[in-house]
């Protein structure tokens, strides 16, 4: 990440000093979905440019209000897992140029793990820095809402699954609570990336289309959920199991 002013005073500090030198962002593992606290960055830096594979983006607003229109405290609001694209980085990962599939202006939606982001605090805004990889996919438009999350275009070789409901009564007629429910792991295609990225620089076709019903790994993938109760999860095309 260069920071464009007369000098990067920042460098030294012990979470910028990577990105400032071009290499990748320290892997932080959080299990918090409240709003983090940001490295703040000083006034005078009036540019961000991001190396190798990064991305910067604008992180959306977090939620204040429940759907029921209550006004949630800040330790209640949810962390946004999803931006604007403001700048890529310049491809730099070694031998290869990476080529992106993101482009600025871009609405992504992330892991809401934070795994490998840094969040920053850039022009009294927060964005976060992170891998292409680390983005689930994109979103139809800048300020999309959850109501939005089935026209996710997902990224390399992620799926898009709208998730199959579990039974609320067991074969025998015995009405199941909700802790007593195995995680879904049946779901149907809604869309598909472009595939994973092979050596030769050509992408390797996903081998499921939209339409087809596949069983998942339990745990796998980022689940989501509508305003209307609809489930999808969004899983990598290696944690597929079969066609069903």
């Amino acid at each position: 990440m260069a920071l464009h002013t007369s000098s990067c005073p920042v460098a030294s500090h012990p979470f910028l000093s990577r990105p400032c030198f071009g290499r990748k962002p320290a892997r932080r593992h959080s299990l918090s979905t409240t709003a983090a606290a940001a490295i703040p960055i000083p006034q005078q830096y009036k540019k961000m440019l991001p190396k190798g594979d990064l991305v910067l983006a604008k992180v959306a607003d977090a939620e204040e209000k429940t759907t029921g229109g209550i006004l949630l405290p800040t330790a209640s609001q949810k962390k946004p897992t999803s931006g604007d694209v403001v700048e890529l980085g310049d491809g730099s990962t070694g031998a290869e140029k990476h080529q992106f599939q993101l482009k600025v202006g871009d609405t992504i939606i992330y892991s809401k793990f934070g795994i490998g982001i840094t969040d920053v605090q850039f022009q009294d805004q927060e964005h976060a820095l992170l891998r292409e990889d680390d983005v689930i996919g994109i979103l139809p438009r800048s300020g999309s809402t959850a109501a939005d999350l089935p026209e996710i275009r997902p990224l390399g070789d992620r799926v898009l699954l709208k998730v199959q409901e579990q039974a609320d009564v067991s074969a025998g007629g015995v009405l199941l609570p909700s802790s007593a429910k195995e995680r879904p792991i049946s779901g149907r295609v809604v869309r598909t990336g472009p595939g994973k990225l092979e050596k030769d620089g050509k992408r390797k076709a996903i081998d499921v289309q939209e339409g087809d019903q596949v069983l998942y790994f339990k745990y796998a993938g980022d689940p989501m959920e509508t305003p209307d109760g609809s489930k999808y999860v969004v899983v990598h095309e290696s944690d597929l199991l079969c066609k069903t």
